[in-house]
């Protein structure tokens, strides 16, 4: 008979004395029953002589075996932030306390590093820190927004309502940013598929051809010439045109990071480009709004929700907006008319904000314009990709269709001539 059993109850232990390893054993119990699972410990000898004092007699213990990729796992991703806040807030309304919360997040998580950190926050608190000052020693994986929120819950007594409010806002702006990435992804790997595809027939194929054309000792139609010339150049320089465009791309990339008014450059360009600029337009109100709109209801001040907003929206060019509407907004304009000093926001948006305003209700007017956005995202989303399918097919079969159609026209031509 065997049994897999990895609840064994663990002493507690001085973690700031000595680190503890992970380690995975097997052994059977006093009946004979087999047994396996997983101990954090100081050293083999010290586990072994653990599990025989719970009456387990030990066959196999060592490390726990890392991971093909890496011992610290994967980053933590916004996702896992997301389904953090998620976790917090189902618990905690449930009535578990904050420490037992973070307890058993940290202990059913698969990401090491994840688990890390929660446990480094779980620690923190029970060393007398607030919530707050424990996630604001990890920034960058919860950024101004997210801490700010959690201040403003704790503050005023509903940290549990404002996690929850939280854990929807990153579920809502995680599902937007996937629609984006996927409306940007679709075109390029398009154009890298389309490139990759004529390199592979250029350097390897038509060089083929060339060789058995030469024994037809005729000359060949303009068309399949130059496509023999455009083989022997790429032949030739394939290796520096590659290197040239992995450099272009990450030095490109690397600018882009480092550079504001290169992505103020490249946002402001994105957003005047056809199709793809509404979707972009779309996308930074919806953030901008849902944004706006769940730091207000937490009870953080509109003109320091403001400065927290603007880096929310996605796109430099909102961004420099949101914060003049943030400065206008401080000496006194009402929020309606510091959107529209910016000409960035449909008139419908400020005509739903000033209603908001004077109703004494503008977050629950702001979600309702994010939600409206949204929707024309996804519709938007959804209309590009039937849009592409046909391109798609279009673009990559006369690349193919037309360089095979050039490599067999002097084998048409000398087939008419033999006929």
């Amino acid at each position: 008979m065997s049994v897999s059993r990895s609840a064994i109850k663990k002493e507690p232990v001085n973690r700031s004395t000595t680190e503890l390893q992970p380690f995975v054993w097997e052994g059977t119990d006093k009946r004979g029953v087999k047994m396996k699972g997983e101990q954090p410990a100081k050293n083999v000898n010290l586990l072994r002589a653990e599990l025989r004092r719970q009456g387990i007699t030990p066959s196999v213990v060592k490390p726990k075996p890392k991971p093909l990729f890496g011992a610290a796992g994967s980053k933590i991703s916004a996702k896992d932030i997301a389904f953090f806040s998620r976790q917090m807030a189902t618990m905690m309304k449930s009535g578990v306390p904050i420490v037992g919360s973070l307890d058993i997040i940290a202990s059913g998580h698969k990401n090491p590093r994840m688990k890390k950190m929660v446990d480094t926050v779980r620690q923190d608190i029970e060393g007398g820190s607030s919530l707050y000052e424990a996630i604001s020693r990890h920034p960058v994986q919860f950024d101004e927004l997210y801490r700010n929120l959690v201040k403003a819950g704790e503050g005023a007594g509903v940290l549990e309502t404002v996690l929850e409010t939280v854990a929807s806002y990153k579920e809502n702006i995680e599902a937007l940013k996937g629609k984006i990435k996927k409306a940007l992804f679709y075109p390029i790997m398009v154009f890298v598929v389309a490139m990759l595809v004529s390199s592979i027939l250029l350097v390897w194929v038509v060089p083929q051809f060339e060789d058995v054309f030469k024994g037809f000792g005729a000359e060949l139609p303009a068309f399949t010439q130059m496509i023999v010339n455009l083989s022997r150049f790429m032949v030739a320089w394939w290796l520096p045109i590659l290197i040239a465009i992995v450099g272009s791309v990450a030095g490109f990339i690397y600018a882009y990071k480092r550079s504001p008014s290169m992505q103020h450059t490249m946002d402001r360009l994105i957003l005047k480009a056809p199709v793809i600029g509404q979707l972009m337009h779309n996308s930074a109100i919806a953030r901008f709004a849902r944004t706006t709109a769940v730091t207000f209801k937490a009870g953080v001040p509109l003109v320091e929700a403001l400065g927290i907003v603007a880096g929310a929206t996605g796109n430099k060019v909102y961004e420099e907006a949101v914060l003049r509407m943030r400065d206008d907004v401080s000496v006194g304009y009402p929020v309606n008319m510091a959107m529209k000093q910016t000409n960035l926001f449909p008139h419908m948006v400020i005509q739903m904000t000033a209603i908001g305003e004077e109703a004494g209700a503008l977050d629950a007017m702001l979600f309702k314009v994010a939600e409206y956005f949204e929707q024309e995202v996804n519709n938007a989303v959804d209309a590009l990709a039937s849009l592409l399918e046909p391109i798609v097919m279009v673009v990559i079969g006369t690349i193919v269709g037309g360089m095979v159609i050039g490599m067999y026209l002097p084998i048409f031509k000398l087939a008419s001539v033999v006929g």
